[in-house]
């Protein structure tokens, strides 16, 4: 699922909102994890899961096409840590 079907599957299961509307609603949600995670921060959403930041550190990689040794610098990643009520949809138990 793509963010505007995410807004026009959210739009119409509450018609009495304009799709304008739902859209800056999912955006701003979007845009608030994003920030918080910037910030270094964890954002959890229960039943769901938690999105955190993960530091990758310094190390020697390779070019996969010359086999040269390359540095690669310590870095943020997104981490996404699925929950329960998540899991248990996904295998079938709910």
């Amino acid at each position: 699922m793509i963010r505007s079907e995410l807004i026009q599957k959210v739009a119409d299961e509450n018609p009495h909102l304009y799709q304008r509307d739902v859209e800056k609603i999912v955006n701003t949600i979007f845009e608030e994890i994003i920030e918080s995670l910037a910030s270094g921060n964890r954002v959890e959403l229960r039943g769901f899961g938690a999105f955190s930041v993960k530091q990758r550190d310094a190390r020697t990689g390779r070019n996969p096409r010359t086999g040269e040794a390359v540095k690669v610098e310590e870095k943020h990643v997104p981490f996404f840590k699925a929950g329960k009520l998540l899991r248990d949809r996904m295998n079938g138990k709910a």
